[in-house]
């Protein structure tokens, strides 16, 4: 079993509440480091504007790129449910080791504070969570449940197969565990 996400791009508003959810519940400090980041497409010119939000984190892809960047071995796929985890103990930090997982990551996943020495970190879909039969804290966090996460073939099931969305790119070699629902472009 692969657990993954879904997001509906046309149910996001913007609101920041995932990332703010996500760093409050896994007390992640005010800084650069994110779990989970919200980006914001712009298009069209002038009267005609559509903005558009993308919420992302870990892909927990299925061949992830990031596992056999790291010289220590602190990054791992369970097997049980394809979450992508690290071991913050075995992990060099930014210093020593550098940033060989968040280079190797397309998806920039791999997240840092800026202190000498930090960890990585990075979503860990809420294992804790899951334990107590409960969604990732940003899905149940979404006001607009632009957010599901689960089984990745009950996702595909229940809100099909798109894999690309403007602004994130599908790579096969690594296939990430997100699906989406583009927003439609607006008439006119």
């Amino acid at each position: 079993m692969q657990l993954g996400f879904y997001f509906d791009q046309s149910r996001c508003i913007g609101c920041y509440t995932c990332v703010v959810a996500c760093k409050d519940w896994h007390d992640v400090p005010a800084g650069p480091a994110s779990w989970r980041r919200v980006v914001t497409i712009e298009k069209g010119n002038y009267p005609k504007i559509q903005v558009s939000f993308l919420s992302l984190s870990c892909m927990h892809c299925a061949e992830p790129t990031c596992i056999p960047a790291c010289p220590m071995d602190a990054i791992s796929k369970r097997e049980e449910d394809g979450i992508v985890v690290v071991d913050a103990e075995t992990c060099l930090g930014n210093v020593e080791c550098g940033t060989f997982c968040l280079d190797s990551c397309p998806y920039g996943a791999p997240q840092f504070d800026t202190e000498d020495g930090a960890k990585m970190q990075m979503c860990n879909l809420c294992i804790d969570r899951w334990t107590d039969g409960k969604k990732p804290i940003c899905v149940e966090a979404c006001l607009t449940r632009a957010l599901d996460a689960g089984p990745l073939d009950e996702l595909r099931e229940k809100y099909g197969n798109t894999k690309e969305i403007e602004g994130f790119n599908f790579i096969e070699d690594n296939k990430p565990s997100i699906l989406f629902k583009v927003r439609e472009p607006e008439p006119g």
